[in-house]
């Protein structure tokens, strides 16, 4: 995908995703999410700060962290989340198309944070929203060639993860295959997509 397909593809995922969260209750907004220790309402209100980050916005947060980025995330995150549930919605709406994206981070980055964080909220809530494969393949790639945050090449050593519904493939060693949305999962270390790929050594990947 050029950068032209990629924010297209995060404009049109950032819509679906505002639209399912203006049709939430409120128990659905504090239901756990696949993100540990992570809402709904959570990693709703981290999806669409991505483009109101200011560069002031991620340096204070990594020197209130001491540096620490995971921490400095979920700050982060759980300030975004203080905001009244129409706020966030709205924010949906008004932040669709930006092609902002915080500093040290890709026009991919976007992506890859909506197309997977999309999961992390219907999966809990029992809905269903497919990625469409060539977006989950370049945010897979880019997963893949980064070591962090999800140190996927060092968790999936030993393995040959290949997609069954696009040409996608990376690493070596025992087969593990499956629809690239799930293994889109896999790399960022969702351990819910491993049931999703069938003949995979569960608990093997799933301790990793």
């Amino acid at each position: 995908m050029d950068r032209d397909e990629v924010w297209r593809t995060v404009g049109s995922e950032r819509a679906a995703l505002g639209s399912l969260l203006a049709t939430l209750d409120d128990a659905a907004w504090a239901t756990p999410s696949l993100c540990a220790g992570w809402t709904v309402r959570d990693v709703a209100a981290h999806v669409i700060s991505s483009p109101q980050a200011t560069p002031a916005d991620v340096l204070r947060s990594l020197v209130r962290a001491r540096g620490d980025f995971d921490r400095a995330i979920d700050a982060e995150a759980r300030r975004w989340s203080h905001r009244p549930t129409a706020q966030i919605v709205e924010d949906y709406r008004r932040f669709t198309g930006s092609r902002r994206h915080p500093v040290g981070t890709t026009y991919v980055d976007p992506l890859l944070d909506v197309l997977v964080h999309t999961q992390d909220i219907v999966v809990p809530l029992g809905r269903v929203h497919p990625m469409p494969p060539e977006a989950a393949a370049a945010a897979a790639t880019l997963v893949w060639r980064r070591s962090f945050p999800f140190h996927a090449r060092r968790r999936l050593a030993g393995h040959r993860l290949v997609a069954t519904d696009i040409d996608w493939s990376a690493g070596e060693g025992q087969p593990v295959e499956g629809p690239i949305q799930a293994l889109l999962l896999l790399l960022t270390g969702r351990t819910a997509a491993v049931r999703r790929l069938p003949g995979t050594p569960v608990p093997q990947l799933a301790l990793r």
